[in-house]
């Protein structure tokens, strides 16, 4: 196989032409797999059909660097000069005509969405009422007289006006909204100009499964004919997710997706040249502009009714931590109205995974997740951040496409699914209007399209390493225990059915340098001068990162080893140390329960994971297992293999789920500090960032006391998703205003409440909120004083609780300040019609809970 560059273009685009076009080289027509597809540079080569890859990973398919090799003024000034003045003729592939999909890039492409959604039935209607709704309220205050002769004419004339200026407004947000591809010979500049910068940080080039490309192309071709939409369901690390996956799309001949992206990027000279690219602006949050939330909808109809590519992120914002986040239902709401409501027919869902050997974002995200408030994206910190990626050499970026499926179908299938089981409230899930049906497929297909991502995502090598590096006692590592380690847990990741990025032929020590050259000794330190080259985390925080990034695949033993350890933790012989299954189910469901906004599950059940899990970790004499003559399993404990080898297979799977252990209780003490103080009624609320805040420093002040092992348990979006999984179980409740401008605010729910010593007010170390901490922390690392009760119950109550009464003096302070000042203060108490809303929203929850039928804390 080649890898230059070929002098002459002519070449390279009959090379093309073979790829995009001769039916000889699809899927299909191929008795074994898809032939390799290499795009180097500005040339594509198919390699011949005999061809076999030396020491083949069977089911990994065949990874290709899509992009690389840009050539560089300085060292290449005539290749370079060639490059531009393709770039800036067309020539080839580069000209961006006859993409497979539906127009794009053509003088009034904008115009032409924007004249079709505000012509839209859907947004004509919503105007109309909005008007109707406008002269109701000004008729009820007066301003409009029914008593005047002429109150019909001025009831019509006045409606006209509000029609007409609604209509303005909804034109003005459309132009900003929408996305503005007008214009091909930008497009072809923009791709040069960002495939210069990006390749240069990531030297390594864009990596693709020429199969899996090889069959998205397929798909769209079926896509194009039937004028459906392909939309893209990337997870998002980086603000790099996107670029990709637009270069990639460019590079293979299919029309750009419209990408979906918050307005904070719509700023000065960059929110231009973003929205000439494919970014379509929406605001973070939609409050109760009834018209907004309208004209939003009416844009995925037209994009889903044209057939027009759409992207957006199934996690929201991007992952602070490495690992996909839950998923958010926003878009992916509007995109299933479209198709329940029938204005649209079909759409193709694509989930696509990105990973990266180093995520450029990493610094700033861990100052973010230390409570550093995020800065306001601008063109100043824009420039710089460029500027610097240009020295950077971040390895390599692996994109892979999931097999595309229909929307349409998977509806049928989980409504006739759904039909089938009983359930003790009656549903009708055949009625496509009725929430509770809408609210279980939504719910069903955000976590599909994460399962599917989780299920074509690649490990790349720095995530092997820093993996290995955070999941082994010590201070250090060896090289060469380096590298059995990661040869061990590359061995792992295949029999989960994970993939592990390809390097060719290259060594496994040569690919473990490379990983360690892009880490850099920021991250990883390196000890010379001693008898073997050694190894450490220098960063844990940030490393974490990249452990995070494999943690889905070895979930399910991570927690029945988190459950084991409540009884090795006791010492004693191997015998006192073995779990009765029953109190290893317990567990297990308790922590999987605990995590279920953290991780993603098999959909099977607990049962059957947890039967599979074990018998894994028997076969990987990781575990015995002790069975009845019925074959029911009665005990579990470690192997005696396991203990002579030092129980490191077993600690690896601990160290991987005891930071996220870690979060959950200390988010559990935090919000033991939320009691009322005495004399003080439960009706003082406080808001959730502040309470964030304060669990964050009691973090951070156990830590350094030494009750805390893991300092990335301060996180920031672990401690979030540790109180929203409280909020959803009734243990804390939050109220959230209509109002924009009022944060939302929570109390510990009065039955969780833990009472306080009559005589000094102190906490008192029992009830049902001590028991679920003691129940959290029966998993918890042995550490200092860890053995010791009644220091977590006297010391840490007690600073928990110090700064519990720091936040309600605050909450009292701001609303007495906002009875002097009349405003300007967030109010400690609630209205009497925010609590009416509170009393549905704990009703509505207890439904929600007894409807979705999971387990619960």
């Amino acid at each position: 196989m080649t890898t230059g560059d070929h002098p002459d273009d002519r070449s390279d685009d009959r090379a093309n032409d073979q790829a995009n076009d001769d039916p000889n080289v699809r899927p299909d027509d191929r008795h074994d797999a898809a032939p390799d597809l290499r795009i180097l540079g500005d040339r594509i080569t198919l390699q011949p059909s005999g061809y076999v890859e030396p020491a083949p990973v069977v089911g990994e398919g065949k990874e290709e660097a899509l992009m690389k090799n840009m050539a560089r003024f300085r060292s290449e000034p005539l290749r370079f000069l060639r490059e531009v003045s393709l770039h800036v003729s067309g020539t080839g592939w580069r000209a961006y005509d006859d993409v497979i999909g539906q127009p794009i890039f053509y003088p009034g492409f904008s115009e032409h969405i924007k004249t079709q959604i505000l012509g839209a039935p859907l947004l004509q209607n919503k105007i109309a009422q909005l008007a109707d709704m406008r002269v109701a309220v000004e008729e009820k205050e007066g301003l409009l007289n029914p008593a005047d002769k002429d109150f019909l004419a001025k009831k019509t004339q006045r409606r006209a006006i509000l029609v007409q200026a609604l209509h303005e407004v909804a034109e003005k947000l459309t132009d900003n909204m929408i996305c503005k591809y007008d214009s091909r010979p930008f497009i072809r500049g923009a791709y040069y100009l960002v495939s210069q910068l990006l390749l240069r940080a990531y030297h390594q080039g864009i990596h693709v499964s020429s199969e899996e490309v090889l069959r998205l192309r397929k798909v769209a071709e079926q896509a194009a004919r039937n004028k459906q939409s392909i939309v893209f369901l990337p997870c998002h690390r980086s603000h790099v997710d996107y670029v990709s996956l637009q270069l990639i799309c460019y590079r293979l001949g299919l029309a750009l997706p419209i990408v979906v992206a918050g307005d904070n990027l719509n700023f000065p000279l960059v929110g231009a040249f973003l929205q000439r690219a494919g970014a379509m602006y929406i605001r973070r949050s939609f409050g109760d502009d009834q018209l907004y939330t309208t004209l939003v909808q009416t844009y995925i109809d037209v994009l889903l009714q044209g057939g027009y590519n759409l992207e957006c992120f199934i996690e929201g914002g991007r992952s602070r931590t490495g690992k996909l986040l839950p998923p958010k239902f926003g878009i992916l709401n509007f995109v299933l109205d479209s198709l329940l409501s029938g204005r649209v027919e079909d759409a193709i869902i694509c989930p696509v995974s990105t990973q990266y050997d180093k995520v450029i974002e990493t610094e700033g995200y861990v100052t973010e997740l230390l409570g550093v408030p995020k800065k306001k994206e601008n063109l100043a910190d824009f420039l710089t951040g460029g500027s610097s990626v240009l020295s950077l050499r971040l390895g390599r970026v692996d994109v892979r496409f999931h097999e595309p499926w229909s929307l349409r179908s998977f509806v049928n299938e989980q409504v006739a699914r759904h039909s089938k089981i009983p359930s003790a409230v009656h549903v009708d899930w055949t009625d496509m209007k009725n929430q509770v049906v809408r609210q279980k497929l939504l719910r069903t297909l955000g976590y599909k399209v994460l399962a599917d991502i989780n299920a074509v995502s690649v490990v790349m090598p720095t995530a092997l390493i820093g993996t290995v590096l955070l999941t082994l006692r010590g201070r250090g590592v060896g090289h060469s225990e380096l590298t059995r380690r990661v040869e061990w847990l590359m061995q792992r990741v295949r029999a989960k059915g994970g993939r592990v990025a390809h390097f060719g032929n290259a060594p496994l020590a040569d690919v473990i340098e490379r990983g360690l050259e892009v880490l850099g000794k920021d991250l990883v330190g390196v000890i010379d001068g001693v008898a073997e080259r050694t190894y450490y985390a220098e960063d844990r925080f940030q490393l974490s990162f990249y452990r995070n990034m494999t943690i889905h695949l070895f979930i399910s033993e991570a927690l029945v080893a988190a459950a084991l350890y409540t009884r090795v933790k006791q010492g004693g012989g191997p015998a006192m140390q073995d779990i009765p299954y029953r109190d290893l189910y317990d567990q297990v469901l308790f922590l999987s329960s605990l995590f279920r906004g953290e991780f993603i599950y098999s959909s099977e059940g607990l049962d059957t994971n947890l039967e599979r899990t074990l018998s894994g970790l028997e076969a990987d004499n990781v575990i015995f297992i002790e069975r009845d003559e019925q074959g029911a399993i009665t005990k579990i404990g470690l192997s005696d293999a396991e203990r002579a080898a030092g129980r490191e297979n077993y600690d690896f799977y601990c160290f991987l789920i005891w930071p996220f252990i870690e979060a959950s209780w200390l988010a559990a003490v935090s919000i033991m500090g939320l009691t009322p103080p005495l004399g003080e009624k439960d009706d003082i609320w406080i808001q959730v960032s502040k309470a964030h805040a304060s669990a964050q420093l009691l973090g951070k002040t156990l830590y350094h006391q030494g009750d805390l092992s893991y300092f990335e348990a301060v996180n920031k979006e672990t401690l979030k998703n540790s109180y929203q999984r409280f909020e959803e179980e009734g243990i804390i409740q939050v109220v959230r205003s209509k109002d924009t401008r009022i944060p939302p605010r929570l109390r510990l729910a009065p039955e969780w409440c833990p009472g306080r010593d009559e005589a000094t007010g102190r906490l008192r170390a029992s009830g049902r909120l001590w028991d679920f901490i003691e129940k959290i922390a029966s998993s918890r690392r042995e550490g200092k004083n860890r053995r010791d009760g009644a220091t977590v119950s006297t010391r840490v109550v007690a600073l928990a609780d110090r700064l519990g009464r720091r936040l309600f003096e605050e909450a009292v302070k701001g609303e007495e300040a906002k009875g002097k000042k009349g405003q300007g203060a967030v109010a400690a108490r609630l209205t009497s019609e925010e609590e009416k809303g509170l009393s549905k929203s704990v009703r509505e929850q207890k439904r929600r809970r007894r409807l979705e039928g999971r387990a619960h804390l």
